[in-house]
């Protein structure tokens, strides 16, 4: 079997976002207009969007935190896979992702759904203590602090909730102990709590889409 390159994994991409997505209007305008806003180009790949989307139908989720809204691609695909009276709450640092966030959330018809709390995590999530527990969590933000959002998503999870972080391979960086770039060591601290945290309960795999060589990490709070 030959090893994937770019070309190739990209090719495999379009061909199952083509087959198994297909082309969603309010999903491709959240994703022009965070484009066109300058906003950096990092949301999930559509295969990914479509797992969180399924994981959420998955689970039965009704509550669900994002951290990281970004543009909202992957608020939309959470939004849509929670029943009707269920909740994203989604926190995000900028004020201006957060505003072209609630538009994409409103147009693609889920904004009902869809909390944005505007503030760092660090910040926000002591606030959303005592609340009722988060079904799911999805961790895509700075990646520096993801040992304080697993934390948080522990502390506001219950056993069973189940615990998704972005971008833990980073280009296979991850696997390199002399790396000195604050993002890897986050990645890395964040996969050693996960490893050896008795809250959690993890595995992470390794993934080739249109974003490129990168991973994702899933956990159970037990």
């Amino acid at each position: 079997m030959a090893d994937p390159t770019p070309d190739t994994w990209r090719r495999v991409d379009a061909y199952l976002t083509e087959l198994l997505i297909g082309h969603d209007p309010g999903l491709e305008r959240a994703v022009a207009d965070q484009n066109h806003a300058g906003l950096p180009a990092i949301e999930v790949a559509p295969v990914n969007g479509k797992l969180l989307h399924l994981i959420a139908r998955m689970s039965g989720a009704r509550r669900v935190l994002e951290i990281g809204t970004l543009g909202a691609y992957s608020t939309i695909w959470l939004a849509r896979g929670i029943p009707a009276g269920g909740q994203v709450v989604t926190i995000e640092a900028e004020p201006l992702n957060a505003e072209l966030a609630r538009a994409n959330v409103d147009r693609a018809g889920v904004g009902d759904k869809v909390e944005i709390r505007l503030g760092r995590g660090a910040d926000v999530l002591p606030t959303l203590e005592g609340g009722e527990p988060f079904d799911l969590v999805f961790i895509d933000a700075d990646k520096e602090s993801n040992t304080i959002y697993l934390d948080w998503a522990a502390r506001l999870g219950r056993p069973g909730t189940v615990v998704m972080v972005d971008n833990t391979v980073r280009g296979g960086e991850v696997a390199n102990p002399a790396t000195e770039n604050p993002q890897i060591i986050g990645v890395q601290r964040g996969l050693e709590m996960l490893g050896r945290d008795p809250r959690f309960d993890a595995t992470a795999i390794q993934t080739l889409d249109a974003k490129g060589y990168d991973g994702i990490a899933i956990a159970l709070v037990v």
